[in-house]
């Protein structure tokens, strides 16, 4: 059973999302918040798989939320679900710790698949974000805040196609590898790069300029 806690600042919403939510036979809603501060209480209370995180809030907004979850070293995964697509609650949502960005116009049962999926260890990004982040990382100088000392050249491919999008059996395909060694590989990058997910596996790249946006 993958457990949910909802953060929303508009109690019609947080009801609306616990009753679908609450309609898959593998998910339940394990507790509610409508700002950032009560859901950082409720994350620690509860020890969800997923928090489905709002981004503008009164207080504690979405984004430090995720940021606080995600440094609290708690293994539940933020996915981000806001009406705004703006470029920089993108950047900054993944920056903080999301494992994924969702629109709130996001058809229901997409919605529950990106649940399973976040649940699972996997980033996930809506495409019209996946855009839009791409582009954002391109108005954005590199900043060289991360290296990738240690990473082999091996790991270093795996990484660059991680960041252009590709899934793991579209990773085997371009390598021709098998499933297992990509897993073992992306695991590798995982401990070496102190990331939580693909997400941070993407931000990795681009920060260490081993992949750019027109590139």
């Amino acid at each position: 059973m993958i457990e949910v806690v909802i953060v929303d600042d508009q109690a019609l919403l947080r009801g609306s999302f616990r009753v679908l939510v609450d309609s898959a036979p593998d998910l339940r809603v394990v507790g509610e918040a409508g700002d950032g501060a009560t859901a950082c209480e409720v994350v620690r209370r509860t020890s969800p798989d997923v928090v489905l995180m709002d981004v503008r809030m009164p207080g504690v907004d979405g984004i430090e939320a995720t940021r606080r979850i995600a440094g609290d070293g708690d293994h539940a995964k933020v996915l981000v679900l806001t009406t705004f697509d703006l470029d920089e609650y993108v950047y900054a949502a993944l920056r903080a710790g999301a494992s994924g960005f969702l629109l709130k116009d996001t058809p229901p049962a997409d919605l529950l698949a990106a649940i399973r999926v976040v649940a699972a260890g996997e980033a996930l990004l809506s495409p019209r974000v996946t855009k839009r982040l791409i582009a954002e990382f391109g108005r954005r100088p590199a900043p060289r805040s991360v290296t990738l000392a240690g990473v082999t050249d091996r790991e270093r491919e795996v990484l660059s196609l991680i960041a252009r999008g590709l899934s793991n059996a579209e990773i085997t395909q371009v390598l021709h590898l098998s499933v297992g060694t990509v897993k073992t590989h992306i695991g590798r990058l995982l401990h070496k790069l102190q990331a939580r997910d693909r997400a941070q596996l993407v931000i990795a790249a681009y920060e260490s300029g081993l992949v750019t946006a027109g590139g």
